[in-house]
């Protein structure tokens, strides 16, 4: 590969790596702000409220259209076993490159 190829390969893949390690940067800047809202799904789907508000739901009792997503009895416990693969895999790559 000539000098000039070269550099501009390396250039294409700094390009590259940057604007991963950006995004990246943003992202884990969201999911660290959504810790708060994942703490707060985790007490909620072991709660007395969100029992009720199943049964209720089940009951027919909510208004119509309402969202009700956390009231699916996979939906958050879904989510929170994402967030443990993720965790997991981000304390993973750490310890394979030496962070």
């Amino acid at each position: 590969m000539k000098q000039t190829e070269r550099i501009q390969t390396m250039e294409q893949h700094l390009d590259k790596a940057l604007n991963a390690i950006h995004m990246l940067e943003q992202a884990l800047e969201q999911y660290a702000d959504a810790q708060e809202s994942i703490e707060a799904l985790k007490t909620y789907l072991s709660s007395k409220e969100w029992k009720k508000d199943f049964r209720d739901y089940e009951a027919g009792k909510l208004p119509p259209g309402l969202k009700c997503g956390v009231l699916s009895e996979d939906g958050i416990w879904n989510m929170l076993e994402k967030n443990r693969e993720l965790n997991t895999e981000m304390c993973q790559f750490a310890t394979d490159e030496g962070v």
